[in-house]
C-alpha cells in the first residue's frame, strides 16, 4: 500500500502512522484523510499490530486541522464538507486498537480533534494545544465539542472554544487533554514504550475495553453526522468566507457584519 501524504511503518508491532506535510503544518487535504483511514484499517486488523501511532513529520506540528490552501467554501476531497472528516473520526475511534497521539508541536484546530479522539496522547514539552475555529470562520460540530467536553469537562471545552486560547503540554495533561507530558528527546522513547506495553496486553480484552468505553458516547457519532451539514451550510456564507479571506490578507476578521 503506497501513500503520498503519510507514512507508515510496524516498529516491532507498533503501527506509526505519520502525516507526512511538514511544509504545510501537518494540515490536512482530502487526500490525507482517505490515506490516514487507509492505514487505521490496515493496521487495525493486522495481526502483527498491537498499538497504533499517530504522528506528524517535522519538529513544529502534530497536526493544524484543515489546509486552509484546498478551503474557498470547500475543501478538495469527498464528504459532507469536502473532507471525510466524520470517516475519519469513526476510523480512529471503531479501529479495534489504541490510538496513541504523539504530539511534538502544534495540535491546533482540527489537529486538537484529532488528538482528542485519540485512545491516548502523548506530548513534548513544546507541545501547544488549541482551537481556532471561531477566529477563521469555522467549528467543529461533533467530536470536537461534544466529545472534548465529555474529556476536558463543559467548562473548560467552551473555553477552548470560545476564547481559542493556546496550552502547553502541561497544561494539556492538567486538564485531561493528554496522558503525559515529556522532554522532547524523550517522547518517541515514551510513545513506543507506552505502546509496546499494550502490545503485551490481551488484544482482546482490550478491544473489548475500546469498545466499552465507546459505547457511552456513540450516539455523539449522530451529533457528529448533523453538525456536518450544519457547517456545510455556514461554509456556503459570507460570514465564514470572511475568516479565510481575513487569513489571505493578514487582516482581522469581520464577522459582525455579515451576521444575520
Amino acid at each position: 500500500m503506497e501513500f503520498e501524504d503519510i507514512l507508515y511503518e510496524n516498529r516491532n508491532g507498533v503501527a506509526w502512522i505519520t502525516i507526512n506535510r511538514p511544509e504545510k503544518m501537518n494540515s490536512f487535504r482530502g487526500q490525507t484523510c482517505d490515506e490516514i483511514i487507509k492505514a487505521l484499517n490496515k493496521a487495525g486488523y493486522d495481526k502483527s499490530v498491537g498499538a497504533i501511532v499517530l504522528a506528524g513529520a517535522g519538529e513544529k506540528a502534530f497536526c493544524t486541522g484543515g489546509d486552509q490552501s484546498a478551503h474557498d467554501g470547500n475543501y478538495d476531497g469527498r464528504g459532507t464538507i469536502g473532507l471525510p472528516m466524520e470517516e475519519l473520526h469513526t476510523a480512529i475511534r471503531d479501529v479495534p486498537k489504541p490510538v496513541i497521539a504523539r504530539v511534538q508541536g502544534f495540535a491546533i484546530g482540527g489537529g486538537n480533534v484529532l488528538c482528542t479522539i485519540c485512545d491516548l496522547a502523548i506530548c513534548s514539552e513544546k507541545a501547544i494545544f488549541g482551537q481556532v475555529g471561531p477566529k477563521m470562520g469555522s467549528v467543529d460540530p461533533g467530536y470536537g465539542t461534544a466529545f472534548l467536553a465529555r474529556v476536558v469537562g463543559e467548562k473548560k471545552a467552551r473555553e477552548i472554544w470560545y476564547l481559542n486560547k493556546r496550552y502547553s503540554g502541561q497544561e494539556a495533561v492538567a486538564m485531561g487533554l493528554a496522558n503525559i507530558c515529556v522532554p522532547p528527546e524523550k517522547l518517541d522513547e515514551t510513545v513506543q514504550e507506552w505502546a509496546e506495553t499494550i502490545c503485551e496486553r490481551s488484544p482482546t480484552a482490550i478491544a473489548i475495553a475500546k469498545r466499552s468505553f465507546n459505547m457511552d458516547t456513540a450516539h455523539q457519532a449522530g451529533i457528529a453526522g448533523m453538525g456536518m451539514y450544519a457547517l456545510k451550510l455556514y461554509y456556503d456564507t459570507d460570514e465564514s468566507r470572511e475568516g479565510v479571506a481575513a487569513l489571505k490578507e493578514k487582516r482581522k476578521p469581520e464577522f459582525r457584519k455579515y451576521a444575520k
